[in-house]
């Protein structure tokens, strides 16, 4: 099962998130990951994969414009279908609580919806996602004058999502 996650990132806290994603989604049996910045990510890879997750950090509380641009170039995947019941995540960050972490998620999951994609969250079951993450996917605060560029929180809710997604995808895929 292959997952592929692309990510946006002008400093480091995007990335960090993406990778704990990806380590989150190896620990799956079977499950080949791949990362990488939308700078590098290749969407004819996208009808390859089984599952997708993508993320950035949120801009005025919607998505950054590298990964918009990204995703705008999907219209023929669209217009084929090549997406269509991938399963899909999404994640981001941003330097303020109330930086519009819910918007960009819900901006986030959109394109995923119109490409047919099964969008997985994660559930309030996880203690560190009861009071501090989302259901949408995982939103991270890092605020710049913290001296860790993930929390610790943060990095558990990005594996735990890598594990979900991955997990899901194994699920669906053996039911095929």
């Amino acid at each position: 099962m292959k997952i592929y996650v692309v990510y946006d990132s002008e400093g480091e806290h995007t990335k960090v998130l993406a990778e704990s994603i990806a380590e989150g989604a190896g620990r799956v049996e079977g499950a080949e990951v791949f990362v990488d910045h939308v700078s590098t990510a290749d969407i004819y890879n996208l009808s390859e994969m089984d599952a997708i997750i993508w993320g950035c950090p949120g801009h005025f509380g919607t998505i950054s414009s590298g990964l918009k641009s990204w995703i705008d170039r999907l219209g023929y995947l669209w217009a084929e279908g090549k997406l269509v019941n991938k399963v899909g995540a999404v994640f981001c960050t941003t330097a303020t609580v109330h930086g519009g972490i819910e918007a960009t998620m819900l901006n986030l999951i959109t394109p995923m919806l119109h490409q047919g994609m099964i969008v997985v969250g994660l559930p309030g079951s996880l203690p560190e996602n009861a009071l501090y993450g989302s259901y949408y996917g995982v939103g991270v605060s890092c605020p710049p004058d913290s001296p860790e560029i993930i929390s610790k929180d943060g990095l558990v809710l990005g594996r735990a999502l890598g594990e979900r997604v991955a997990s899901v995808t194994r699920s669906f895929i053996h039911e095929r």
